[in-house]
């Protein structure tokens, strides 16, 4: 039997917030509802254009935002109606850490019993392990403090990249690459021009997890002070990242007993 699969028990199924959530040893229907972290662990508009992205996809996705202030809080149960969560940019690792550190245990059972994790900048430190939610068959760390990185500084700029062997600009805002164990069974998406990885999609257990450094969310609007992009603004790498974490897993995915 295929570990992505589980044949239906006749215990009963109970509907929940438009999931419908099976007894132990049966199967879990995830509705294609996207989760958008919200709150102070996220810089404004980087929440907002994720939730683009999403909706914009080749396969759109339904956006609820969540987080502390919003009418959806980050729970285990918020979680279990939907198929992907999002983690955007934000700040510092280390702040951000204060206020998500207390979901690390809710978001890491629940993508290793098959939901899907997208992280953007701040969001892929986050799927690191120090500190991070462990989602990663490895770590984090910067771009910038990378060996041959030709970028020194920690504010808004463009990076270039490799990604699946076209070389693209994307915008770039002290992002990370992922150092990841040389026997990974990971996609590599990306990498910039000292090789490291820029973006990366790997399983986790049942479930899926992506990760970018830069910003392919990037808007118009985020390209101020003179700084632009010579690809235009595009965002078909974004919907890549998306197309990819998405065809790692069927709609119906095993949830074990607890």
């Amino acid at each position: 039997m295929n570990r992505r699969t589980f044949l239906v028990s006749a215990a009963a199924l109970v509907t929940i917030g438009g999931t419908v959530v099976a007894s132990a040893d049966s199967t879990r229907i995830r509705p294609r509802r996207a989760l958008v972290y919200r709150g102070p662990a996220s810089s404004p508009g980087c929440p907002e254009a994720v939730g683009r992205l999403l909706e914009s996809s080749s396969d759109p996705y339904d956006v609820t935002f969540c987080g502390p202030d919003e009418d959806v809080p980050l729970t285990a149960a918020a979680l279990a109606s939907a198929s992907l969560y999002a983690q955007p940019g934000g700040g510092e690792l280390t702040a951000a850490w204060v206020h998500m550190e207390q979901h690390a245990e809710s978001i890491r059972e629940w993508v290793r019993t098959g939901g899907h994790y997208l992280g953007f900048c701040l969001g892929g430190y986050l799927a690191g392990a120090t500190p991070g939610f462990g989602l990663l068959p490895g770590d984090t760390a910067r771009y910038i403090s990378s060996r041959k990185s030709e970028i020194d500084t920690t504010g808004n700029t463009i990076v270039n990249v490799t990604w699946r062997e076209e070389e693209r600009t994307m915008f770039f805002q002290d992002g990370p690459i992922f150092v990841l164990r040389d026997d990974a069974p990971v996609e590599v998406l990306a990498r910039y021009r000292n090789g490291k990885i820029a973006a990366v999609v790997s399983d986790f257990d049942l479930g899926r997890v992506g990760v970018v450094g830069p910003h392919p969310e990037a808007e118009r609007s985020w390209y101020t002070r003179g700084l632009t992009n010579p690809d235009g603004i595009r965002f078909d790498l974004g919907h890549d990242l998306i197309d990819t974490v998405r065809r790692g897993a069927p709609e119906q995915l095993w949830t074990p007993s607890r």
